[in-house]
């Protein structure tokens, strides 16, 4: 009896112990395993094609992390971020949008500059309206549509008529580049003042024609985490991935120059 009860709590043991390390290694497989992150990325509406891939590509080089986006004009991004809107990092299309968000304190550490744009003259296919330079924006009848002046392509359709002498009166001015692009491929408009690269991204939709003007007026683009943001370190390693080598080689094959 005293053998059988012997062999009992020796079973017993054996058992709990085996248990007990079962646990231990459970505990450090789980404090091991990399934790699922999401960052969201507000960025303006001329990055979408680029960022989408820079986003692949950065999840790739980073399990558990997902990257979102919010695409939209660098003026209404950077007034949603001022509201509280939850967002990790912030990519303008100028540098007068980050300066709003850098003076609210709302930025952590210094934006970066990572890539450069200028405008061309986007018309739909076979440009019906004969456009052939920046003047014959200004023709009567030629219904042109201009991003708003408070958007960063607005702002540098202004900057080209000034430093052009073009008085050029648009029939609607748009929230963000992708809206003009979308009303000349539909062909509601005649032309409209979009940025290289939505023209080569736009393929066969529309036909390019650039003006020696634009090249008076450069957009730089600076990017930067927020210092609101829930997981800084995936989102200063965004920020980093995108004037990094890949993600400088995604922008140059989208059209986008150096700063």
């Amino acid at each position: 009896m005293k053998r059988i009860m012997g062999l009992a709590a020796a079973a017993l043991l054996l058992t709990t112990t085996v248990a007990a390390c079962g646990s231990s290694d459970d505990a450090s497989r789980g404090a091991d395993a990399p934790k699922a992150t999401t960052i969201t990325v507000f960025a303006a509406a001329s990055l979408k094609g680029a960022f989408t891939e820079i986003g692949a590509e950065f999840e790739k080089a980073n399990p558990g992390v997902t990257v979102t986006f919010n695409f939209a004009g660098s003026a209404d991004l950077v007034s949603q971020i001022q509201q509280g809107a939850p967002a990790d990092v912030f990519a303008s299309a100028d540098t007068k949008n980050m300066d709003k968000a850098t003076g609210d304190d709302l930025v952590d550490g210094t934006p970066a500059d990572f890539a450069t744009n200028t405008l061309e003259i986007a018309t739909p296919p076979g440009n019906p309206a004969k456009i052939d330079s920046l003047d014959d924006l200004a023709r009567k009848g030629v219904k042109v549509v201009l991003c708003a002046p408070e958007v960063p392509c607005g702002a540098a359709a202004v900057g080209v008529e000034q430093a052009s002498g073009v008085d050029i009166a648009p029939v609607s001015e748009e929230q963000s580049v992708t809206d003009v692009l979308g009303k000349v491929i539909s062909g509601e408009a005649d032309a409209g003042l979009v940025y290289v690269t939505d023209v080569k991204a736009a393929g066969d939709q529309v036909v390019g024609v650039t003006f020696p003007e634009s090249g008076d007026v450069v957009n730089t683009y600076p990017i930067a985490s927020l210092a609101g943001s829930k997981s800084p370190e995936a989102a200063r390693a965004f920020a980093e991935f995108v004037t990094g080598t890949k993600g400088q080689a995604v922008l140059a094959a989208a059209g986008f120059a150096k700063p």
